[in-house]
């Protein structure tokens, strides 16, 4: 694929790109994964309609499982002594 034209704009962007590039990395993980076309949609359609952030659903699907495996109860004990 070809590279657009550069302008200062786009010079700028990716100066600020390579110099953030390691930090971004080491902040935020992003995760290259899929799922069914059809469940994603109704997924979408869910958060749109309650307005909750995939950020959100992700935290409170983890916390969830969490709870479900009792692994909350543990590392509240672990953490009190």
């Amino acid at each position: 694929m070809e590279r657009k034209a550069d302008t200062p704009v786009r010079k700028s962007r990716r100066r600020y790109e390579e110099r953030n590039k390691d930090e971004r990395k080491e902040k935020n993980k992003a995760w290259a994964t899929s799922i069914d076309r059809q469940f994603a949609s109704e997924i979408d359609e869910f958060l749109k309609k309650y307005n909750i952030t995939k950020v959100a659903l992700i935290y409170a699907g983890y916390e969830a499982l969490r709870n479900q495996l009792g692994l909350q109860k543990q590392q509240d004990q672990q953490n009190k002594e």
